[in-house]
């Protein structure tokens, strides 16, 4: 339930058009700073293939990630964010930040500091199965 209450809270404040899934994707781009394969996104995110492909195409569309070939397979391709996708990032974590400090701030540092551990082992448990 706080799963789908906080995704209601952050979709309502992304930027026009843009949905969770794309943030996310546009997220771990930020922070790999390298190009990854549409079937490594899939598995990072746990999602098909196809949902991936998905995601990408509107991202692509979007003009936020730019998707090329592989030169040495053509059958695979290489995403990388653009700096489009780069300020859309942006904009949406100036728009998610106060909603997390305000929880924050709701709860209390000090016992969310303590509950982060907890749920970075749930987190790590559910993917190790």
């Amino acid at each position: 339930m706080a799963d789908q209450l906080a995704r209601n809270l952050i979709s309502r404040v992304l930027p026009k058009g843009m949905e969770i899934s794309h943030f996310s994707v546009l997220n771990h781009l930020c922070h790999v700073q390298d190009e990854r394969s549409p079937a490594q996104l899939a598995d990072t995110f746990h999602v098909t293939r196809g949902a991936m492909t998905n995601t990408l195409s509107k991202l692509e569309w979007a003009g936020h990630v730019h998707i090329r070939p592989d030169w040495d397979d053509a059958r695979r391709k290489f995403v990388s964010i653009s700096p489009a996708g780069k300020a859309a990032r942006d904009a949406a974590v100036a728009a998610i930040t106060p909603l997390i400090g305000d929880v924050v701030q709701k709860i209390g540092e000090d016992r969310m500091r303590a509950v982060l551990p907890v749920l970075r082992e749930i987190r790590q448990r559910l993917e190790g199965e």
